[in-house]
């Protein structure tokens, strides 16, 4: 078997866009040697000077989202990293699949269904955490750049250093085959020396898998 490549993925729970690329890498895990980790990176931190600019209603999304970067952070402090892949699915399932609104209850199911203590739910309205969610979004943010939103992925590079993007943003998450075919071509374009970018509009709102 080939030794298998370490993908760290950073992820704020409430992106949509981020639940379907974590959806597509757990598809490219099994049909390429790659083994995803799960990093928490925060809507808010990468908001908070610009908050002027932003719509109100977005503006208050971006004060709850601080819970749930809160909860996961908590989660894997005291669990370990390990901690945060089910936690993040079972959050991203009710918020995205389910489109529940985030709560309270929704917080203490997803710690249920990820076998966490529901003591943890109360990290949501602490700040015990937010210098490690800082930490944590700044690590990923570092490796790619300011300009850029989540998720955010890095991939050792040829010459030993970390390659990092943004992205890809799709929908709806492709699999089996087309989740590699994915894969490969956004090592290979990432890895291209002075790459920076392909964008177009997007013309579709999420497509999530029932």
């Amino acid at each position: 078997m080939p030794e298998k490549t370490v993908a760290d993925f950073w992820f704020d729970p409430r992106c949509p866009w981020a639940w379907l690329t974590s959806r597509w890498m757990l598809e490219v895990e099994k049909v390429r040697p790659v083994e995803v980790r799960w990093h928490v990176m925060s809507l808010a931190v990468l908001n908070e000077n610009k908050l002027d600019e932003l719509p109100e209603e977005y503006r208050e999304m971006l004060a709850a989202a601080w819970g749930p970067v809160r909860v996961c952070v908590a989660a894997e402090q005291k669990h370990g990293p390990e901690a945060l892949a089910p936690l993040y699915t079972a959050l991203g399932t009710r918020l995205h699949n389910r489109g529940r609104d985030l709560s309270r209850e929704l917080l203490a199911e997803s710690l249920e269904e990820a076998g966490l203590p529901a003591s943890l739910v109360d990290a949501a309205d602490s700040t015990e955490y937010d210098e490690a969610v800082r930490a944590s979004h700044k690590e990923g943010i570092d490796l790619v750049g300011q300009d850029v939103g989540t998720p955010v992925i890095a991939v050792p590079g040829s010459d030993g250093e970390r390659i990092a993007f943004f992205g890809p943003v799709v929908t709806p998450a492709p699999k089996g085959e087309a989740a590699a075919r994915l894969w490969d071509g956004t090592l290979m374009v990432a890895s291209t020396p002075g790459f920076f970018e392909i964008k177009r509009t997007r013309d579709t709102a999420p497509v999530f898998d029932d």
